[in-house]
């Protein structure tokens, strides 16, 4: 990770990034990714059946394996469109979408699961320092400009999860009101932000960027502040890595997470633009 573009493992760090450093390079990563799907697809598994892959209209339902069904690294099903309805019936069911350009769509439910709960956030005194710096929170205010900014850091340019479809269909649940994002600004420039999904009381964290150091925890910091504010349960961070426990996130366990998550859903969604500023 650089000074320049730091993307804190919170989001980014799904199953491919740890294997991406047993690689000495992009090609053999993706000859092995593939035939992992390859594998999947064929039952080569022990413990679970061969990963499903389901091609639905918009006029069919959104049905998903059984979490508990996924393989050890948590890939559930394979195929699909990433249509927004698709996508919220994912994350009702603890399942969100991961995969690479030219790849079909990755469904992935991963056990363990990370998780923040808002009032936990781990305030360091480096980060309450920066806090103090001339840096302005928006929320909501430039979507797009932040997720095309996850996509493209210069570090991960042409090599990331983040496609063309992916930020189609999450700006499109933007404009729903389901999908938001969090913007620091230091002087009038986008330098640091996160997007992510809300639904009940749980918001699921997607990925973060920053340009100059600490924009991306400046960003989670008030992420967290303002889903106190609003009672939300917890923060899905997805898969566990030490950066994001060091900032308070725990470990828990699948059943846990779900149990979790059925939870927060009994509540109503706080759906259309959060328009706020710090």
């Amino acid at each position: 990770m650089t000074i320049d573009c730091y993307y804190s493992e919170l989001y980014l760090t799904r199953i491919s990034f740890k294997l991406k450093t047993l690689f000495l390079n992009k090609i053999e990563f993706h000859l092995f990714f593939l035939i992992l799907v390859y594998n999947h697809c064929k039952g080569q598994f022990d413990r679970n059946p061969p990963v499903q892959e389901i091609k639905l209209s918009d006029n069919e339902s959104y049905s998903f394996p059984n979490p508990e069904t996924s393989d050890d690294n948590g890939l559930l099903m394979v195929g699909g469109e990433l249509s927004p309805h698709r996508i919220l019936q994912a994350y009702k069911q603890g399942i969100f979408p991961w995969y690479e350009p030219g790849m079909p769509v990755l469904w992935w439910s991963p056990n363990p699961r990370l998780v923040l709960i808002p009032n936990e956030f781990n305030l360091s005194r480096s980060l309450k320092k920066s806090l103090k710096k001339d840096f302005k929170c928006t929320i909501d205010t430039a979507f797009r400009q932040v997720i095309t900014s996850c996509a493209t850091c210069s570090d991960r340019f042409n090599n990331t999860w983040i496609t063309e479809e992916m930020i189609e269909a999450y700006t499109h649940l933007h404009f729903l009101g389901f999908a938001h994002s969090f913007e620091i600004w230091y002087e009038n420039k986008l330098v640091g932000g996160l997007y992510g999904i809300s639904l009940g009381k749980a918001f699921f964290g997607e990925s973060m960027f920053h340009k100059i150091t600490d924009a991306s925890k400046i960003a989670f910091y008030y992420l967290c502040t303002t889903l106190t504010d609003w009672n939300f349960d917890f923060i899905d961070c997805q898969i566990p890595t030490n950066h994001l426990q060091s900032l308070g996130a725990k470990i828990i366990d699948r059943k846990e997470f779900l149990r979790l998550l059925e939870k927060a859903l009994v509540h109503p969604t706080k759906q259309g633009l959060w328009r706020l500023s710090f």
